[in-house]
């Protein structure tokens, strides 16, 4: 998902587009957040920011370092491994820190999962946890908000939904969009910077939504 790989599929599993809100260029070790809704968002995500010559260290399930050779590329790549649910979990924000301080981006989803619906629909952002306030706290870095809609076209429901659906993708070319948001920093309590963090990225993906929903009103 996170690779050249990614970017090379892309286009052939839909139609993305990609708009932005930044208007200035971005400090070494600035933090993306994006909405969180699909399987197939990261490589979405991640595609929409190569467009924009964006690489950023990604913050990721750990169950994913165990697939043979993805987990290896991940680790090559610099990708940071969540272990969610044990006490290992806070280290990836260190691990996040560091490389901040080093001045690569960190990309991260502020909910920590995916929602529990099986439907296609585009789905707001879900609440998000205090990592990435915590994160900006610690760094000081700027955070730029993503909203992306489209990706759960490709992917969700069930696992047969899920497979069928990227199966066929080449095929439908389901519309993609993913917005960036200008870059903002975020309130230094925690609890306000969480809810901060979370408006901006709902503000991203309305506009996405939007987006996605002009282009299927306006195709042949």
């Amino acid at each position: 998902m996170f690779s050249r790989t990614a970017f090379a599929l892309a286009p052939f599993l839909g139609r993305l587009t990609v708009t932005s809100e930044i208007r200035m260029r971005l400090p070494a070790g600035s933090i993306f957040v994006a909405n969180h809704d699909s399987l197939a968002d990261p490589a979405v995500v991640m595609t929409a920011l190569r467009r924009l010559d964006l690489h950023p260290v990604v913050l990721a399930t750990a169950g994913l370092w165990r697939i043979p050779l993805l987990g290896r590329a991940l680790t090559r790549d610099g990708h940071i491994p969540v272990h969610r649910g044990t006490a290992r979990a806070a280290l990836a924000l260190d691990a996040a820190a560091e490389a901040l301080a080093g001045g690569r981006h960190v990309l991260l989803y502020g909910e920590g999962g995916l929602p529990n619906r099986r439907d296609a629909a585009p789905t707001p952002p879900e609440p998000f946890r205090t990592g990435l306030a915590r994160l900006a706290q610690t760094s000081g870095a700027l955070v730029v908000p993503i909203g992306h809609a489209g990706a759960r076209r490709i992917a969700s429901g069930s696992v047969g939904k899920q497979l069928a659906g990227t199966l066929t993708a080449p095929v439908r070319r389901p519309r993609c969009h993913v917005h960036l948001g200008a870059p903002l920093r975020l309130p230094t309590e925690t609890d306000r910077g969480t809810t901060a963090a979370h408006q901006a990225v709902t503000t991203a993906w309305q506009t996405a939504v939007r987006a996605v929903e002009r282009r299927y009103l306006e195709r042949p």
